[in-house]
């Protein structure tokens, strides 16, 4: 068996690990084993108490530097309805030419790839440096015990990679099409006003949450914010909820809540997207209460040696020369940026977190080549 269907295999056997988020599924196990034996001392590491408890696998071979990480995650989102799939979603069928299930794209295929891609580099191993692997199991939950804790033990055990690459589905329709090299930050808030209920004949007698909820939420109903920057595309806003929980058409509620969320580039920090809102808030008036959950800050990793590396690799590999974009939801890179440089370049993702979620396996042979490209790039390069 060829070295790119050794990485076929691996993400078809950790398709079938059911490691719904925060479920480990045996799917760090396999993992483990994996990259024992080429060599890499694991550690695994628990964070977490009771039902938020979530496994993770760090996993290095070497000491010294050069030092390259990489990173993914081996949690999935639900199948949703199993019997709606073509194929079960912990099956991990290959038809056609074709890897189906759960976490295909998202991103057991892309794990698979680059502890693949390790083994093969491996083989003749460089006189020194370090490979290393983050490897969560929270990036599609809360994220409160996963990479982020990680991040904070490696930091702490002298473990710190001169740079990482993130395995994400980055690509949109072909490999080659985008590296991610930054994400934007989300900021949701659910804002709550208490007004006077009563009769809607009578509205001198009341007072109606939803004058003011609305006023408040002008500046973030389906807004840009800015005009974008070098890496960025404008801040968007836009609200996902307003409920009363009235059922009566005739009567003005008694309070009303609404849920936005922000997508924000690094034009604004979380701080100061709270602060210019709350400010509003009080011009509109009336009794508000703001809760606010800031989940992901925006960072850049702006175009150099990793970037370059990745970029070359996957144009040599696959003729095609990816973009760098900073678009997108968020991801684990938003830790890893606080101990070194950090990109994501992984498989297709059209089909991440749908029903019948599926990789092309020639797309997870290409991904193994390129990152292994990448590795010879950076033993030779960086020093």
């Amino acid at each position: 068996m060829d070295r790119t269907s050794k990485a076929v295999l691996l993400a078809q056997r950790l398709l079938r690990c059911p490691s719904v988020t925060p479920a480990e599924g045996g799917a760090l196990d396999l993992l483990e084993a994996e990259l024992t034996a080429i060599g890499c001392v694991c550690t695994r590491l628990p964070f977490g108490e009771g039902e938020a408890r979530v496994d993770n696998l760090f996993a290095r071979w070497g000491t010294d530097g050069p030092h390259f990480a990489f990173a993914g995650h081996t949690d999935v989102v639900p199948p949703g309805d199993a019997a709606a799939w073509t194929y079960d979603p912990f099956s991990g069928e290959i038809v056609d030419g074709w890897l189906h299930g759960r976490g295909a794209a998202d991103m057991k295929g892309g794990v698979a790839a680059f502890v693949a891609a390790a083994a093969q580099f491996l083989e003749t191993p460089p006189q020194h440096g370090s490979i290393s692997f983050l490897i969560t199991g929270d990036e599609e939950g809360d994220a409160i015990n996963g990479t982020t804790r990680m991040v904070d033990w490696v930091r702490d055990n002298d473990h710190v990679p001169d740079m990482c690459l993130v395995g994400e589905p980055t690509n949109v329709s072909e490999m080659g099409d985008v590296i991610k090299n930054g994400r934007r930050g989300s900021l949701s808030c659910q804002l709550t006003v208490t007004g006077i209920q009563g009769h809607v004949a009578y509205p001198h007698f009341a007072d109606n949450p939803l004058t003011h909820l609305l006023a408040m939420l002008a500046p973030v109903n389906g807004c840009e914010l800015d005009g974008g920057t070098e890496f960025f595309d404008p801040s968007t806003t836009n609200v996902t909820s307003i409920d009363v929980g009235n059922t009566a058409g005739n009567v003005i509620p008694a309070s009303a809540t609404a849920q936005f969320n922000i997508r924000f580039n690094t034009e604004h920090s979380a701080d100061s997207l709270i602060g210019w809102l709350e400010e509003h808030f009080n011009r509109v008036g009336g009794k508000w209460e703001a809760h606010w959950k800031a989940t992901a800050h925006p960072f850049v990793t702006p175009p150099g040696q990793l970037t370059e590396m990745i970029a070359e690799a996957a144009e040599k590999i696959v003729g095609r020369r990816p973009e760098l974009l900073t678009n997108g939801g968020t991801s684990d890179a938003r830790f890893i940026t606080t101990i070194c440089p950090v990109a994501e370049f992984g498989l297709v993702g059209k089909t991440m977190h749908k029903i019948d979620e599926q990789v092309a396996v020639e797309d997870i042979d290409a991904l193994t080549d390129v990152y292994t490209h990448i590795l010879h790039s950076f033993f030779e390069k960086v020093k």
